[in-house]
C-alpha cells in the first residue's frame, strides 16, 4: 500500500472550486437574458435572484448577442 500524498492548500482549494463550479443550461441563460431585456429589475437584483456575479451576467448577455 502506498502512502497518501500530502495535498497542498492551493490544490485543495482548486479541487473544491472544480467540484462546485456551476454550469448553466441554455434554458437558464435564455431565462436570465429575457428577464434582463424586460428591464423590470436592475442587474444587481437579477444577479442576486440567480446567485451569480455581475461579471458572469454580462458574459451570458455577451454570448447571447454574439450568437
Amino acid at each position: 500500500m502506498e502512502p497518501r500524498k500530502k495535498q497542498t492548500t492551493e490544490n485543495f482549494i482548486k479541487e473544491i472550486r472544480r467540484k462546485t463550479k456551476r454550469v448553466f443550461s441554455s434554458e437558464q441563460k435564455i431565462t436570465i437574458v429575457m428577464e434582463a431585456l424586460r428591464a423590470e429589475m436592475s442587474v444587481a437584483e437579477l444577479c442576486r435572484k440567480y446567485s451569480i456575479h455581475q461579471a458572469q451576467f454580462y458574459i451570458i448577455i455577451w454570448f447571447f448577442f454574439l450568437l
